[in-house]
């Protein structure tokens, strides 16, 4: 059987979202729940009631940022069209393309991704965690759920993180540009990159996120060609444990004291628009901005399916369908989990 007449599966890992506002403590509890997130001595006793607590108490905290967006998250929809648009660029290319989303943490869960790709009687499989950069919270997550859940003796692929593909690159130059020109003087924007933060000890542990993301911030600094100031924060944090600095927060107090007036800021650890960029980035941090003086803040619209960005998703999977299968998926998971006062490295989708 040739490549072009087998049927092959591609399944889109994101971290998922509540879809209504009834749907955040739920979803908080199964983030909280996670075993790759929080693990302490007795855990298999004492994570439920832990992931209770702090559900509870984290859904008040955030509903305001799912009812500024309608009531809940679009990443599930978002990503539903990344998944249709990779299908038929892939089948143009003369693929026999079948895309299904994995949400890690809300509906449709692994376990239903492998049930719709079991009926569709796929011949070979393509993973493909839609997060640029590894981490062991959120690759190692997806991934380590899938290997806990798939069954079959089909020939498996992994798409490895992809921060350094040049038309990945090319997509986030797009945006990058897009949100530069609504500024009078695009050059003189001070550009900062913020991504999702992480507890340090999970860097101190071996996770390679922070590398490929300052990685990240370089590349793509070359590749945009811009002499435009910039500085690298990271947002999201949770709890009191020590997570990677400085934040998106004290980020802004700073650039408001150093006279900056103009700033554009750029999600660069995420493919799609959510609670992160459309809640604490373009609602929450754009009022703290204005408060702070600053007269002008952009940030960059979400990858979503834009042609780019679909166009190095399936330069990515059909590099990935070159390469060796694996029975099982091999996982990069870095020493202890997370203890349980150190929460998560995501709070909300």
């Amino acid at each position: 059987m040739t490549r072009t007449n087998r049927r092959v599966g591609i399944v889109l890992f994101q971290l998922g979202g509540p879809d209504t506002l009834e749907a955040i403590e739920p979803f908080l509890y199964n983030l909280f729940c996670d075993p790759d997130i929080i693990d302490f001595p007795f855990a298999r006793i004492g994570r439920k009631p832990l992931a209770k607590l702090i559900s509870t108490t984290r859904s008040r905290k955030v509903q305001h940022h799912y009812a500024t967006m309608g009531g809940g998250s679009p990443i599930r929809p978002n990503t539903e069209r990344q998944a249709r648009a990779l299908e038929r660029a892939l089948q143009r290319e003369g693929i026999d393309a079948h895309c299904f989303v994995a949400m890690r943490y809300w509906h449709p869960f692994t376990g239903e991704a492998i049930a719709q790709l079991q009926a569709a009687g796929c011949d070979e499989l393509v993973l493909l965690p839609l997060y640029p950069q590894y981490s062991s919270t959120t690759t190692g997550s997806s991934l380590n759920e899938w290997n806990r859940l798939f069954r079959d003796d089909v020939p498996v692929h992994v798409v490895a993180p992809f921060y350094r593909e040049a038309t990945y690159l090319d997509a986030l130059v797009e945006k990058v540009n897009e949100a530069l020109s609504r500024f009078p003087a695009p050059e003189r924007a001070e550009i900062v990159f913020s991504a999702h933060s992480v507890p340090m000890s999970v860097i101190e542990r071996g996770d390679p996120y922070q590398h490929q993301i300052e990685e990240t911030v370089r590349l793509l600094m070359a590749w945009g060609a811009w002499s435009n100031p910039h500085r690298l924060c990271y947002q999201s944090k949770v709890g009191a444990s020590r997570w990677l600095q400085p934040s998106l927060h004290h980020t802004l107090k700073v650039l408001s004291a150093e006279q900056v007036r103009e700033v554009c800021v750029v999600p660069i650890a995420f493919v799609s628009d959510h609670v992160e960029t459309l809640g604490e980035i373009d609602h929450e941090a754009r009022h703290e901005a204005h408060e702070l003086g600053i007269t002008q803040f952009e940030m960059t619209a979400g990858l979503n399916d834009s042609p780019k960005f679909i166009q190095a998703l399936t330069e990515i999977v059909q590099q990935a369908l070159t390469q060796e299968v694996s029975a099982e998926v091999p996982i990069r998971t870095p020493g202890r989990k997370l203890a349980a006062p150190q929460y998560a490295a995501a709070a909300g989708d």
